[in-house]
């Protein structure tokens, strides 16, 4: 056992972490280990195979599906949302685009609006959970809520713009949109274990997402939609991630030209990160070190950050089925890995 294994298995033993982490670098998987249990109640561990939900990193996966029909020319990047949605949705301007939903740069109002949560374990859905089970289920949460800000004028988080670019791009294509995200990213990208899964029928290879200490066993499966859409709910493996920053980078789920096109930055936030199309960027550092990207994802149950350097090729991928078990360990990760950097 390293230093780096040495160091992540005291950490994850000192927070009581229930998840996995992997690390990549140079073409060499340097870390891959599972901790703590997949379901408390029967005993069961989690595995490196384990289907973990991502939450938000779900976002990346509708972005590449909606990207792959702007590739296509099903969709345009200014095609405005309202040629899809009808009479649906009237609070949403008629100006909002696809590239403004995908920038989060759209305005609309949010269903989940992660400004004015301080809690993810407290929050209830506003209608009963089972009901949202299809991208169409999701019309009556989307609707009612007032615009923020005129369309494109800046940056706010919206969950509901990603629901909308599912709902947009099931109408556009006459595909239901898991099927769509099936279609368009895990079958080119070979991610065999990646889909959108109800909570109420879990396999026993799936974690279960905890609300609290590990000590406990509520799960999270009255606070989350029975079935995901295109800002939450799908779930994935340590190696299927892995996989999908490959075939990514690779232009095997768009073409490298929309590679480039996503990963440009169109909002600079105040820390210096910035956000592009479905991708977190880093700035890079003075010293000249070189700018990440990366998928996140909290919610109840579910926390997940997977970031990616594309010059020396360093994956880290942490995924937790708590609230916020992934930070310690993923803030650790990405220390060490920067002063190993540092020190070559």
């Amino acid at each position: 056992m390293d230093t780096l294994e040495k160091e992540v298995v005291q950490l994850a033993q000192r927070h009581g972490f229930s998840g996995v982490v992997r690390v990549d670098q140079g073409g060499q998987t340097r870390l891959e280990r599972a901790f703590g249990l997949a379901h408390r109640g029967y005993g069961l561990p989690n595995t490196v195979h384990t289907q973990f939900a991502l939450a938000s990193g779900t976002k990346t996966l509708t972005a590449l599906t909606v990207m792959g029909l702007v590739a296509d020319g099903t969709l345009g990047l200014s095609t405005p949302a309202r040629q899809f949605l009808g009479q649906d949705l009237p609070l949403i301007d008629d100006a909002v685009t696809i590239e403004q939903l995908l920038a989060h740069r759209s305005g609309i109002g949010d269903y989940l609006d992660e400004d004015e949560i301080s809690d993810p374990n407290a929050y209830l859905m506003p209608v009963p959970v089972h009901q949202l089970d299809s991208t169409e289920s999701y019309l009556p949460v989307l609707d009612g809520h007032p615009a923020k800000f005129p369309p494109g004028q800046e940056f706010s988080y919206c969950n509901s713009g990603y629901v909308v670019l599912a709902l947009l791009a099931e109408r556009s294509s006459g595909v239901p949109f898991a099927r769509l995200v099936q279609q368009r990213v895990c079958q080119p990208a070979g991610l065999e274990h990646t889909a959108f899964l109800r909570s109420d029928e879990l396999a026993g290879d799936v974690a279960v997402g905890y609300l609290d200490a590990p000590h406990t066993g509520r799960s999270n499966v009255f606070h989350l939609p029975v079935c995901g859409s295109g800002d939450g709910g799908i779930y994935s493996t340590l190696r299927d991630i892995h996989a999908l920053w490959t075939a990514f980078m690779a232009g095997q789920i768009v073409p490298p030209a929309w590679v480039q096109a996503m990963r440009q930055p169109l909002s600079v936030m105040p820390s210096g990160n910035a956000y592009g199309l479905g991708l977190w960027l880093s700035p890079g550092s003075d010293d000249g070190g070189e700018a990440s990207i990366s998928m996140q994802g909290m919610d109840a149950g579910v926390s997940f950050d997977s970031v990616h350097s594309p010059v020396s090729g360093t994956t880290v991928t942490v995924i937790s089925s708590t609230s916020d078990g992934a930070w310690p360990l993923s803030t650790f990760l990405g220390k060490f890995l920067t002063a190993q950097r540092l020190a070559e």
